[in-house]
């Protein structure tokens, strides 16, 4: 009967645990502040649209071999992003572990005794084993114990736990994500100024040759006489300050493949990226909706999951109200030698069962439960002002990208004004119609209009690239793990 009694025991607490509800709201998200379309979009077409491209590596729509092979030494050697992955790693084995609590925990115990009168038994070790020989007359006591402990999840504290754990690994590999698409950008936008430097530095090698052919000008008419010594002082230090700048430039773009190469998990040393000029075309991803922004971003994806974190943790809380349930059993097998250990007439077995609840806590509980819904209130204002941040970045690269493409072409024109009249400038010299000093003016100005050009195209790539990471590059919520 008392077996029976403790069989159905089981059956009852087994059959309502496996029935019984998790006590805590279930998650919803919550809505957030989300437009119809983007404010800067209207009346802007990019340059080169790229629909077709490969989202997976969204830095193909440069179309640039060194920075592809670039951009793929990222996601193996970047070690922040490794770091990253880790944290995922141990996410993960969270979750094994407060999964691992819905069972039963279940051990085993062995011992072997042997007592006697008369000489100490002496010991031999074998191969096989400790061997015990001796004449002395004993006796032998071997048990096999076997126990168990279990505490049903009957009112779900321990799923709404599972429930947490699984939406924080969440979390981590949207981290994981977001650190590899924030190494990817960075190291695009670093590609991109290097290159700027290359072609400030072609800029500055053709503006010497021209600064040298001026300074030579200058002395050979001073030294026939029909120009100032001063004219040519302020020729020569024209070429020397353009020659300063060179040097500058190439110390800039020495710090940037440097970067790039620490950004790729390499020693700078052991990584050289040959000269060659910034790119002339700036692609840009169709950006689409802004509702868009909740499923690519993985920012934004991170502070949803966090939210259904936090918003399970409730349950866990309100489940400290109820009672917890232990089921406990012990099977123990004894006898005089190994071959009767486990039979049935020296088993002994227990069964049992037990309940504790709090009565008395002066309020811990009704606290922590308001503490668990305060902090799943101050994750929802964080995703709420994750997605506004997002939108604001989004729309501050596209009013970039168009007032950038605007002054491309107005900084092109003026480049081309000014290299009139800087020729103008030094025949009307060479004529003597007009002072050294509007040459010098003139070529300086023509020199800054220049590298504006470039500056302005180095800033649209960059911003291109931004937005881009504002987006999400190609990354989706559906990449999220599902456990």
């Amino acid at each position: 009967m008392r077996r029976a009694g403790s069989r159905r025991l089981i059956a009852v607490v087994v059959l309502g645990s496996l029935s019984a509800c998790a006590v805590g709201p279930d998650y919803r998200r919550p809505t957030a502040p989300v437009a119809e379309g983007f404010k800067e979009l209207p009346g802007w077409k990019p340059a080169t649209p790229a629909d077709a491209i490969d989202r997976g590596a969204w830095w193909s729509v440069y179309k640039d071999p060194e920075l592809d092979s670039l951009e793929q030494q990222v996601q193996l050697s970047n070690q922040n992003v490794r770091q990253y992955a880790a944290q995922y790693a141990e996410a993960l084995a969270m979750v094994r572990e407060v999964r691992a609590e819905l069972f039963p925990t279940i051990g085993a115990s062995f011992s072997a005794t042997h007592s006697g009168t008369g000489a100490i038994p002496l010991t031999t070790t074998t191969g096989a084993g400790a061997v015990v020989g001796s004449s002395a007359k004993g006796s032998s006591e071997y048990s096999l114990t076997g126990s168990g402990t279990w505490s049903p999840d009957i009112w779900g504290s321990i799923r709404r736990q599972l429930e947490s754990q699984k939406a924080l690994a969440q979390v981590d590999a949207a981290d994981l994500a977001n650190a590899l698409l924030s190494a990817q950008a960075t190291l695009a936008q670093d590609y991109f100024e290097l290159r700027a430097s290359d072609s400030m530095q072609d800029l500055l090698t053709e503006v010497i040759k021209d600064y040298q052919k001026t300074a030579d000008i200058t002395q050979s008419q001073y030294k026939f006489g029909t120009a100032s010594r001063g004219d040519y002082m302020s020729a020569l230090a024209q070429l020397q300050a353009a020659q300063s700048q060179l040097i500058a430039t190439r110390e800039a773009r020495g710090q940037y493949e440097h970067a790039i190469a620490v950004l790729a998990g390499a020693p700078p040393a052991q990584l050289s990226i040959a000269h060659a000029a910034l790119a002339t075309d700036v692609p840009v991803v169709p950006s689409g909706l802004p509702s868009a922004l909740l499923e690519r971003n993985p920012t934004v994806a991170a502070a949803e999951r966090q939210m259904k974190a936090e918003n399970a943790l409730i349950g866990v809380a309100v489940a400290a109200y109820y009672p917890t349930v232990t089921l406990t059993g012990l099977v123990e097998f004894a006898g005089s030698s190994l071959s009767n250990v486990v039979s049935a007439a020296d088993r002994v077995w227990s069964l049992g069962g037990a309940a504790t609840e709090t009565l008395f806590d002066a309020g811990e509980r009704s606290a922590a439960v308001a503490a668990a819904r305060a902090n799943y209130d101050a994750s929802v204002a964080t995703y709420r002002e994750t997605v506004l941040t997002t939108l604001q970045g989004v729309e501050d690269q596209l009013i970039a990208l168009h007032t950038l493409q605007d002054e491309s072409v107005t900084a092109g024109q003026a480049a081309d004004s000014a290299k009139q009249a800087a020729d103008v400038a030094l025949e009307e010299y060479k004529a003597g119609t007009v002072a050294f000093t509007t040459v010098i003016t003139d070529d300086e100005v023509y020199l800054t209009d220049r590298q504006t050009v470039v500056t302005v195209q180095q800033n649209r790539l960059v911003a291109s690239v931004t937005l881009i990471e504002e987006l999400g590059g190609g990354w989706a919520t559906s990449e999220l793990p599902k456990l």
